[in-house]
């Protein structure tokens, strides 16, 4: 499958300038950012780009700060290529050791995950996710239900196993991420993973004590309901994909609406990751 890859070049000295850009480009189906020195990357599947809709989610910027792109074609035979030439191993609060299978083990951290990421979303060097990890890390999971929604590659179902959940449902929409969480679950001999391909229709009727999702703003307030349907009493969310700026409040007050409290929230560059907790 190709991908588009929109290069984004800012002539602003105001942060908030490219997350206004990317939280437009989620809405319409980008997946995919990586910050630049100039600006940043976009990516979307080629099948799931309009032009239409890229043309008025950036027309409202146009007149408030100046920037520019240019598009290139990703083929899917070049991009273990691509992600291979910039997948550095990382490092989640000195805990977690992230890195691909072309890099050295480091047996001395607690944790070590594999990814083979693909084009699926998820190595844990975007904000949303590594912050994502560092609340996972300060959670008990021993013996839970985990549900991860827009689970991507996985890593964030793998934590969790790897943390000592019992049993973990990754569901996406997307057919790559589907065939991404079977592989990285065998490359980190998971078996306590049940991969699907679907959205918040494919929650199985069951309780949750703890749910994962890193999606964006719009998705997470149409299917918030649903996560707290299947949440256990006392069960917590946990929510990423968003910015501190005028998202974060509009989560909160959802979740206020359906009994879900606020506990905290990470932020790294206006990206935010926010535990929210049932009452028991």
């Amino acid at each position: 499958m190709n991908y588009k890859e929109f290069v984004f070049t800012l002539v602003s000295e105001k942060d908030y300038h490219t997350d206004l850009l990317i939280n437009s480009l989620s809405e319409i189906g980008f997946d995919t950012f990586e910050d630049t020195e100039a600006g940043f990357k976009a990516y979307i599947q080629s099948n799931k780009f309009n032009q239409s809709d890229f043309d008025t989610a950036l027309k409202e910027y146009t007149h408030l700060f100046s920037f520019s792109y240019e598009v290139n074609v990703i083929e899917s035979q070049n991009w273990n290529e691509v992600w291979e030439s910039n997948f550095e191993p990382l490092i989640i609060s000195d805990q977690c050791y992230v890195r691909a299978t072309f890099h050295t083990p480091k047996p001395e951290f607690p944790y070590e995950i594999i990814i083979d990421p693909k084009m699926a979303f998820g190595t844990g060097h975007h904000q949303t996710t590594a912050m994502m990890m560092e609340l996972m890390l300060e959670e008990n999971y021993d013996g839970k239900e985990i549900l991860d929604m827009g689970c991507g590659t996985g890593i964030l179902a793998i934590l969790a196993s790897k943390l000592g959940a019992e049993n973990i449902i990754a569901i996406d929409n997307d057919e790559i991420c589907y065939e991404s969480v079977l592989e990285n679950s065998d490359l980190n001999k998971i078996k306590n993973i049940k991969s699907i391909c679907g959205s918040k229709e494919e929650i199985p009727n069951k309780k949750f004590d703890i749910i994962l999702a890193n999606i964006n703003r719009n998705i997470l307030l149409d299917q918030l309901d649903s996560y707290k349907n299947t949440l256990s009493n006392g069960g917590v969310i946990f929510l990423s994909g968003f910015y501190e700026e005028i998202d974060l409040e509009m989560i909160k007050k959802k979740a206020e609406s359906i009994d879900l409290n606020y506990v905290r929230h990470k932020k790294d560059q206006n990206w935010v990751a926010a535990k929210f907790a049932s009452n028991k």
